[in-house]
């Protein structure tokens, strides 16, 4: 059933979109790899105000960077808690099994809803860390792929009477080591109405399947998005798929947006940003300087252009 299209849509921020800043989680590095955190929590909350977002998508990382000696206790949850509620903004908790880049986000099932229930987080989103075989094109249900599946299926069945006892939302993304079709499946075999998908408009790319595709067939069962615009091009060098600034990558966000608006039960996106050093050697000063000019840019361009967001409206 079609949604109306000019329905309010709040808008939330995955702090991996200043990942730089020592915030989300590191990626891309094939090992433990962190950079140092350069603000507090409280003080990226702050900014959040001032850019008029919603919400924020954290992580166990960010906790870190609340100056707690027990950063996951539920004395420091329920703080961070109430500091979002009195800047009016709106916590998602993201996790993983098994990191690949930054082993810190890693929690159990149980360990994730713990830690999202007394943030008092609207929703718990996993990632599945699913290891494919090297040959990408053709690996869709692998019997690898499914063994691995079946492991995180009794991982989420278990935990069902915690999901139930909180009355937390679950999300399961098509991170970049899944199939659209993987994920829809696992959804469907646990079938439990508070468990649904993330989709992210970008990780399809990763398994060589069509983005477009991958977000048509996840978002009537979405409970969350990851909205990127990232820039794929070629050079001498190869192919890349480089993070951009909202509204000048490869994306047609206005497209997706009103596809949002039309196909999912959601009423929030999580926009992220993914952007990349320039060189191995850039200093990491400058780095900083072009997240956070992306990330305000990303902003202006979703709140101005698109309409979203819902804070001082």
């Amino acid at each position: 059933m079609k949604q109306p299209v000019d329905r309010p849509i709040r808008l939330g921020m995955h702090t991996y979109t200043l990942h730089f800043f020592g915030f989300g989680e590191s990626w891309g590095f094939g090992k433990d790899y962190y950079f140092d955190q350069a603000m507090s929590l409280y003080e990226l909350m702050d900014k959040c105000v001032k850019w008029e977002l919603d919400g924020l998508q954290i992580t166990k990382v960010d906790l870190l960077a609340t100056g707690a000696a027990d950063p996951f206790s539920t004395e420091n949850l329920k703080k961070v808690a109430a500091y979002a509620k009195k800047c009016g903004l709106f916590l998602e908790f993201n996790s993983s099994f098994n990191a690949g880049s930054d082993s810190r986000v890693n929690c159990t099932v149980e360990e994730a809803l713990r830690i999202g229930h007394e943030l008092d987080a609207e929703l718990v989103k996993f990632s599945l860390d699913i290891i494919r075989p090297r040959e990408l094109f053709g690996s869709w249900m692998h019997p690898d792929v499914m063994k691995q599946l079946l492991v995180r299926y009794d991982q989420f069945k278990a935990a069902i009477p915690l999901i139930e006892e909180y009355g937390m939302q679950v999300a399961i993304e098509n991170h970049t080591d899944t199939f659209t079709d993987e994920i829809l499946w696992l959804v469907d075999k646990l079938n439990h109405t508070q468990i649904g998908t993330c989709v992210d408009n970008m990780n399809a790319y990763y398994v060589t399947e069509n983005p477009h595709s991958a977000f048509e067939k996840m978002l009537p069962q979405a409970y969350c998005c990851h909205f990127s615009d990232d820039l794929v091009y070629t050079d001498p060098l190869g192919v890349h798929i480089v993070g951009a600034p909202h509204g000048q990558g490869s994306m047609d966000c206005r497209r997706m947006i009103r596809m949002i608006r039309e196909q999912s039960p959601m009423d929030k996106i999580i926009m992220e940003n993914e952007i990349a050093f320039r060189s191995i050697d850039e200093p990491i000063e400058e780095a900083r300087e072009r997240e956070m000019k992306a990330c305000e840019e990303s902003i202006a361009f979703l709140r101005n252009e698109l309409k979203l967001g819902v804070r001082n409206r």
